[in-house]
């Protein structure tokens, strides 16, 4: 990973082997926009764009505060720097990520925007093709036996490697147009050394996040006494 310095407080990350000409307006949604360039929108807590960068599809992020103080800072943190950025942190570990072969949404370009002591973030990913979440299948179908035991598999290989994903949830599990899992959302996750406590607190997440959904959509297909059988699939593959 190298850092551009595109000014004073203006910090642009890319991965070693890029060699897109990525410019500070990159991180604009207005700038895509002019150039009829923005070829999609997902709204959550936060709006993404997806951007026709040529040869691939990007994703464009920005970094919001969640909780009680979002509602009072929004987008601004505290900068000690760079190195502790939230931006930076998430850049580089999808780089360790996409490193280790696991199926991870490739890091693009990211920027963090210094003010003083506060700094602003933004992350440019590439989309996965044909990407569904979890949730976006489960609305309209059963998974089967396949894609359950796919989405084990996966949850259990980034496991096995000592990733812990700080919000897991099956918004941020999609299959692309050829069933393969991926996760997504890295903000605040890092490796550390496998722990059957990490397994324990990522899979708690996830199923508070089925029951959520179940709990919110008329129509969901999915009852809570499947996931045990899930998880049995899921432990299956788990080496820890």
């Amino acid at each position: 990973m190298r850092v551009i310095h595109s000014s004073a407080n203006t910090h642009i990350l890319l991965p070693d082997n890029s060699s897109l000409p990525v410019e500070e307006n990159w991180f604009e949604p207005s700038y895509w926009q002019q150039q009829n360039k923005v070829v999609g929108e997902k709204k959550g807590r936060a709006k993404t764009y997806f951007l026709n960068l040529g040869e691939q599809i990007g994703v464009l992020r920005h970094y919001w505060r969640g909780g009680l103080v979002g509602k009072v800072l929004s987008d601004q943190y505290l900068f000690s720097r760079l190195e502790n950025t939230r931006t930076y942190q998430e850049f580089q570990l999808l780089t360790q990520l996409e490193e280790l072969g696991l199926p991870v949404s490739k890091p693009i370009a990211a920027k963090v925007q210094r003010s003083g002591l506060i700094y602003r973030g933004d992350l440019i990913t590439e989309a996965v093709t044909g990407a569904q979440s979890v949730l976006d299948k489960l609305k309209q179908t059963p998974l089967t036996e396949t894609e359950w035991q796919a989405t084990a598999e996966t949850l259990a290989r980034f496991h096995n490697t000592g990733v812990f994903h700080a919000d897991l949830n099956i918004n941020n599990i999609l299959f692309d147009d050829h069933g393969k899992v991926f996760l997504i959302d890295f903000d605040r996750g890092e490796i550390r050394k496998p722990s059957q406590q990490t397994v324990e607190n990522n899979m708690t997440r996830l199923k508070r996040s089925f029951i959520k959904e179940l709990n919110r959509n008329t129509e969901f297909y999915w009852r809570e006494s499947e996931w045990d059988k899930f998880y049995a699939l899921y432990r299956s593959f788990l080496k820890i």
